[in-house]
């Protein structure tokens, strides 16, 4: 049963938790039905009111879907994946519940089949009441009442299934009830209320044709979703409806064609080989440490000659692209070493050579971005830098905890070591899925990949909000356009859509399955996040139909975690690498994002 209470909506059928202006779904389609009323373009979304109005001030199609949030929530439409990566919660940022349109939501109450004393039919109870005390209102339980909504699935070539969905004419005439409720509210007519106008005024004014296709747009979406979570179609996709009977009267009969997540297999998983660097140092790498630490103490001097590679210069940069500064490259007095390759390909190599005085003039394309700039580099100062000797005595002067240069070297390995440990941990996740993505033989369905990237977008762009950074102007930055933007975030959505499936296939081949205890736990490590109790995290997830995604996310970080202690790890010679030091003690957090995939 179908409980009340607010949801967590997606913005479309195959839409993820965030809505994007930069590419905004198209609302469910509907073939073969027409209305009297003028089509409105927008984001299908949940809402009480008819009309509503984004906030780039598009008029929306609004439909109240009942249960919607299961259809979002099994299939995973998007989400990522946070396949690995963000929280799939029914909370918004702030630890609440997101709010589409700015009120609370309550969802239709489903319809059940009841044997009841008068005449059995079918009542509609909210989820409170989840049982019927024995021996009352069950006395013609042996009476059989036809179900007034009928689905059957089937399934189509490809990632595709078909369900047909047909309505009885009674049970349908409830949703041209509350069509000309819904009206009510929008028509003025004389000697009524807004909304008190009684059907049969309405229909003598209006019609039945208007109410009809506005139940039928309420309508078709509801028992859609309804039949999605009733074969547990795992759609990731907007699904495509075609209206076969029902337009003007009579029974309603319609199809809707639903992309399904791909099953795949990832056969070698347990044998993956991933490749780390070793933490260990070598003699080489200690010496280059020492030198890189005693540079730390050295003092510049002027020089009067060329500057060299390892010199350092003096200079004043100035940056253009189309004569305008370019944001970063200008700066007077910049102390700089020769060879560090910071500014621009081929940057270096004209400081090599310089001497005091010279003023160099080429273009170069900056890093980090893909547009030719103007240089303009005046050579201010040529300086050498002057590193002290190494000695037992100098070691006591100037290092902390070390007399030696023996114990300055035993502390300095075991420091650099341990950031290296540091660093290989942070990575580790990244790149088993790199390896693991390898074998996904299928390409990501472009939908799923489309529903990641207009996630992945959007929060970017968030983040940059928050930050007071305009798009224009670190676009401008980094030398990018909009779409080589977006472009660049398209290659970490096909990852995320790949490895969400191959998690998905060794859950499924390793026989991994969530216990209750490991649901409850989830619910308190939940609460302890958003400062919530956990019976409260628990009915929020119970009531927005979300469970079922806490479980699949729940069981594709098994899935990984799996992985991390069963796959082999080598080092950049091919040696074996220990996977407690890999790994470490700690248990791993997987609600981070690895290249974005997002847990559905």
């Amino acid at each position: 049963m179908v409980g009340v209470g607010r949801l967590e909506l997606p913005a479309s059928w195959s839409q993820t938790r965030h809505a994007t202006n930069c590419a905004t779904p198209r609302g469910v389609s509907v073939r073969g039905y027409q209305t009297e009323r003028k089509p409105l373009s927008g984001t299908l979304c949940l809402t009480s009111n008819s009309l509503c109005r984004t906030t780039n001030g598009l008029n929306i199609a609004v439909v109240e879907v009942a249960n919607f949030i299961a259809v979002h929530k099994q299939h995973a439409v998007a989400k990522p994946v946070e396949a690995i990566g963000q929280d799939d919660l029914a909370f918004s940022a702030s630890g609440g519940a997101i709010n589409v349109d700015g009120r609370a939501h309550l969802v239709s109450v489903a319809q059940i089949d009841l044997a009841l004393v008068r005449g059995g039919e079918c009542v509609g109870l909210p989820e409170r009441h989840v049982s019927i005390i024995a021996g009352k209102g069950a006395l013609n339980a042996n009476r059989y009442t036809p179900k007034p909504v009928k689905s059957t699935l089937e399934a189509l070539e490809g990632n595709q299934v078909k369900l047909s969905i047909e309505v009885e004419e009674s049970e349908f005439d409830k949703n041209i009830d509350a069509a000309f409720r819904k009206i009510a509210h929008e028509v003025r007519l004389p000697g009524f209320r807004p909304g008190k106008a009684p059907r049969r005024v309405l229909e003598a004014r209006i019609g039945m044709d208007a109410a009809r296709g506005q139940a039928l747009q309420d309508a078709i979406p509801e028992y859609l979703s309804k039949a999605v979570i009733e074969h547990k179609v795992d759609i990731v996709a907007q699904p495509d409806v075609n209206l076969l009977e029902g337009q003007e009267s009579g029974v309603v009969k319609f199809e809707a064609t639903c992309e399904v997540r791909p099953v795949v297999q990832v056969p070698g998983y347990a044998g993956l080989r991933v490749e780390l660097v070793n933490p260990a140092l070598t003699e080489e790498e200690l010496e280059e440490a020492i030198t890189t630490e005693r540079r730390r103490f050295g003092t510049l001097a002027d020089v009067d000659r060329a500057a060299a590679l390892g010199d350092n210069v003096v200079i004043d940069l100035e940056g253009l692209r189309g004569g305008e500064p370019v944001p970063g490259l200008n700066v007077d007095e910049w102390t700089y070493e020769v060879g560090r390759g910071w500014v621009a390909p081929g940057f270096d190599d004209q400081l090599t050579g310089a001497k005091k005085g010279d003023t160099l003039k080429f273009s170069a394309v900056p890093n980090g971005t893909e547009e030719e700039a103007d240089f303009v580099v005046t050579i201010n100062r040529v300086q050498t830098l002057e590193i002290p000797e190494l000695s037992d005595a100098w070691v006591a002067e100037n290092i902390a905890d070390a007399d030696t240069i023996e114990e300055w070297k035993t502390a300095l390995r075991a420091r650099y070591e341990e950031m290296r440990v540091n660093q290989m941990r942070r990575t580790v996740v990244d790149r088993v899925t790199d390896e693991l993505e390898k074998l996904v033989e299928i390409e990501a369905p472009e939908s799923m990949v489309n529903n990641d990237l207009q996630a992945r977008v959007q929060n970017t762009l968030q983040q940059f909000q928050s930050q007071g950074i305009a798009l224009d102007q670190w676009l401008s930055a980094t030398g990018q356009d909009a779409d080589s933007f977006i472009g660049s975030m398209k290659t970490q959505s096909e990852k995320a859509v790949k490895v969400d499936l191959a998690l998905r296939a060794v859950a499924l081949a390793q026989g991994i399955t969530v216990s209750d205890d490991d649901l409850e736990a989830e619910y308190e490590s939940i609460g302890v996040r958003v400062g919530e109790k956990t019976a409260k995290v628990r009915k929020a997830y119970e009531q927005n139909d979300a469970v079922t995604d806490l479980i699949a996310q729940m069981t594709k970080s098994q899935a990984l975690e799996w992985l991390l202690h069963n796959i082999t790890y080598v080092d950049q010679n091919g040696a074996v690498l220990d996977t407690n030091t890999v790994l470490g003690d700690h248990d791993h957090d997987h609600d981070h994002d690895h290249d974005g995939h997002d847990h559905d």
